[in-house]
């Protein structure tokens, strides 16, 4: 990727977070982050987070941050439109934190390609507990912001990773990185932020998922 501009698909968390770090390590040369909110813009779709946070990891970072708004039907579409943007203005490559999951690698590239870009993807096929090992190693420091309530307790919200509470996760019968969507985090520092940023938890809520099946327990962070 030496001198490549790359464009990241931003969560606010931990993988994504990596993802960036590796292709940065590379040599590619981040153009911007981009993150869905949803409809209202009130949040964004992944992780449930204030678009101020992911502004402040954006400020953290350097780099620039790219949003649209959209609803899960619009979701494609106006994805596909921020990375074509990202292209017209010299991107090559998209980045994304996915591991392991086939169908999601399939629909990132699918959009890529719609774009004129190319799908990037780090960690792709990895092992899941040694990306988490390696990414607290590495110093990155994250929050746990959502847990889906029938793998995790929501006592585990506003904890920070760590190898203790990752070995506790794992005990209760979760994986590890929460690929499977048992958790998801919000990044606080890592070794590519200038300076941290500071988060002050606020209540926790509930999410019911589109198809009524599943809870995730969400908890709401603002700026310090």
């Amino acid at each position: 990727m030496t001198g490549e501009l790359f464009v990241t698909s931003w969560s606010g968390g931990k993988d994504s977070a990596l993802a960036f770090h590796r292709a940065k390590r590379a040599g590619g040369v981040p153009l911007a982050i981009v993150n869905m909110l949803d409809g209202a813009g009130q949040r964004s779709r992944s992780h449930g987070l204030r678009p101020e946070v992911v502004a402040a990891q954006a400020s953290a970072l350097g780099v620039p941050l790219r949003t649209a708004r959209a609803s899960w039907a619009t979701y494609e579409a106006e994805f596909t439109a921020l990375l074509g943007g990202a292209a017209v203005d010299g991107a090559a490559r998209a980045v994304f934190g996915d591991i392991d999951l086939a169908a999601h690698r399939d629909w990132e590239e699918q959009v890529c390609a719609a774009a004129g870009l190319r799908a990037d993807l780090p960690l792709w096929l990895e092992s899941r507990r040694a990306l988490v090992d390696e990414l607290l190693g590495l110093g990155f420091r994250a929050l746990i912001v959502a847990v889906r309530e029938d793998a995790l307790p929501t006592g585990l919200l506003g904890r920070t990773l760590d190898a203790e509470l990752v070995a506790e996760i794992e005990r209760l019968g979760a994986d590890a990185c929460g690929e499977n969507g048992e958790y998801h985090t919000v990044l606080m520092d890592s070794p590519d932020f200038a300076q941290p940023i500071h988060l002050v938890p606020g209540p926790a809520g509930i999410h019911h998922t589109g198809e009524g099946v599943l809870t995730v327990a969400t908890l709401d962070l603002v700026l310090a």
